[in-house]
């Protein structure tokens, strides 16, 4: 195993080199079956979001935002909350390495700034959309960063293998 050289913090070396380590570089079956689930919560996170913030954007005016709202944001956590144990099990296999990856540090800065994003957004424009069925330029706004967060972290975790 190549460790990042000798800048490698030891917590990450200590990381990879754990039992959660070794057992998903040596099993035939975990790294895949863990990859899957990671690619399905990511799926249901982003297509979720991305359906809410389209919608947010204008597409598919007919359908009420509260209802669709009622149906999406649950998905979007269950897919959170499928994706990042996931994905730090995959992260555990190769710390070293993956940590010192710039496409796995913008994937890390986009999920913040998506993160971000929906608690600014829960704590402001929300309110008007639920309260009033206002669509504020705010909301239009949040909706545009979310996109944006969400394809960077998705751009940078498929370029993690490249770079």
């Amino acid at each position: 195993m190549e460790h990042a050289g000798s800048d490698a913090h030891p917590w990450l070396v200590a990381l990879e080199q754990s039992g959660l380590g070794v057992q998903m570089r040596q099993s035939l079956l975990l790294y895949p079956a863990v990859e899957i689930l990671h690619i399905f919560g990511f799926v249901v996170l982003v297509g979720s979001i991305l359906g809410f913030d389209l919608r947010v954007l204008g597409l598919g005016r007919r359908l009420p935002i509260e209802p669709f709202a009622r149906l999406v944001v649950p998905l979007s956590a269950l897919g959170l909350a499928i994706a990042v144990p996931c994905g730090f099990l995959l992260f555990v296999t190769e710390a070293t390495s993956i940590a010192a990856n710039p496409a796995f540090q913008a994937k890390l800065a986009c999920i913040a700034i998506g993160l971000v994003n929906i608690a600014l957004f829960h704590l402001g424009p929300w309110r008007g959309l639920v309260q009033r069925g206002e669509v504020t330029l705010a909301a239009k706004l949040g909706a545009v960063v979310s996109l944006l967060a969400w394809s960077g972290a998705i751009i940078g975790g498929r370029l993690i293998a490249y770079l």
